[in-house]
């Protein structure tokens, strides 16, 4: 087998060059993503990935596949920048049907003068993030647009997971009698975010809960197989998920405000800006709804997980009213938590 010579990119910034199928190109394909990624389905350079379709189906009885773009603003932020949140973002897309991550496409919209080093750091934080959950970055695409017309750098990201025989989760399955768990404190990611911005010149630290979540679903699978639903909290939040899941199921949902986990710090930023943070955006926070029988079985699985220790049940599934979320506030009266509407932190994700 020939061994090509590696290929080198000199330039300190990101020209147009860099997308115009030249050497150019390639010697930014090669000595940035593949000397990042580095691995054979990649190495070959076809314009595809092949997969041994028997090898994949002694895995499990379906496929599952998604696909997600990431436009954050700024690309770097506490505790994780655009590149792990691009890996983390799909492979929770992928968990939360319980499937189990295996591949990776990348495709990069990368803006005329982005610095080399800059985009080395991003590259290498999906290299991380991809090991630590699991999954193969084994294609991609690389455009570059003029200055001024892209900001920064834009990621999209496809994943191929597998999902083993017998699990169905699904936003149709929830049943009253159900329990509503969170695996954490909601919102920090979309606070995180705004900080970074420096708008509100806040002293407050805040990171991101930007974290892979198929091992902490497996984990809830191995002792109850048959949950019902469980989603990501990104966009939208809590509200928008629980609001999803009630009109799905044609069910309503009653949260108690006292057990729902903020911390301090977001609750300060909603505060100042008259937000919710069952709105704010989550990278790293699932919402599950599972039966009432085996809830507590869920959460001590959860809860001896690295990325669940802080979960908490925080609501029920009810008859009638259906589509309706309503949350029980700590002076005993119930408000009506409604789907998002309009925007309320754009370029978070």
């Amino acid at each position: 087998m020939t061994t090509r010579p590696k290929r080198t990119l000199n330039a300190s910034a990101i020209t147009m060059a860099h997308g115009a199928g030249g050497k150019a190109m390639r010697d930014l394909i090669e000595d940035v993503f593949l000397g990042a990624f580095d691995n054979p389905d990649l190495n070959a350079l076809e314009d595809q990935a092949r997969f041994d379709i028997a090898a994949l189906a002694a895995e499990g009885g379906q496929l599952a596949f998604t696909t997600d773009s990431y436009v954050v603003d700024p690309i770097f932020f506490p505790g994780g920048d655009i590149g792990s949140l691009a890996v983390n973002g799909t492979v929770n897309d992928l968990a939360v049907s319980g499937a189990i991550p295996k591949y990776l496409s990348c495709g990069m919209i990368i803006e005329e003068g982005l610095p080399v080093a800059e985009l080395r750091q991003v590259v290498q934080s999906m290299r991380a993030a991809a090991d630590a959950a699991g999954i193969t970055i084994v294609t991609g695409d690389t455009k570059v647009v003029p200055r001024g017309k892209g900001d920064k750098l834009f990621i999209n990201t496809s994943g191929i997971g597998v999902i083993p025989q017998g699990v169905d989760i699904s936003a149709s399955r929830c049943q009253p009698g159900d329990k509503v768990i969170v695996n954490g404190f909601i919102g920090d990611h979309g606070a995180a975010i705004l900080n970074a911005r420096g708008d509100l010149a806040l002293s407050v630290e805040l990171e991101t809960d930007c974290q892979p979540l198929h091992g902490l679903v497996q984990a809830m699978l191995a002792v109850c197989p048959d949950i019902h639903a469980i989603r990501d909290a990104s966009r939208g939040g809590v509200a928008t998920v629980l609001n999803e899941f009630a009109e799905t199921s044609a069910v309503s949902i009653r949260l108690q405000e006292d057990s729902i986990p903020v911390r301090d710090e977001v609750r300060g930023v909603c505060e100042i800006l008259g937000l919710d943070a069952l709105y704010f955006a989550n990278e790293g926070k699932l919402v599950a709804v599972v039966p009432g029988a085996q809830a507590e079985a869920v959460l001590a699985a959860m809860q001896n997980h690295p990325a669940g220790q802080g979960s908490v049940i925080i609501g029920e599934v009810l008859e009638g009213q259906p589509g309706r979320v309503k949350i029980q506030t700590c002076f005993g009266g119930e408000r009506i938590l409604d789907m998002l509407v309009g925007e309320q932190l754009p370029r978070i994700c």
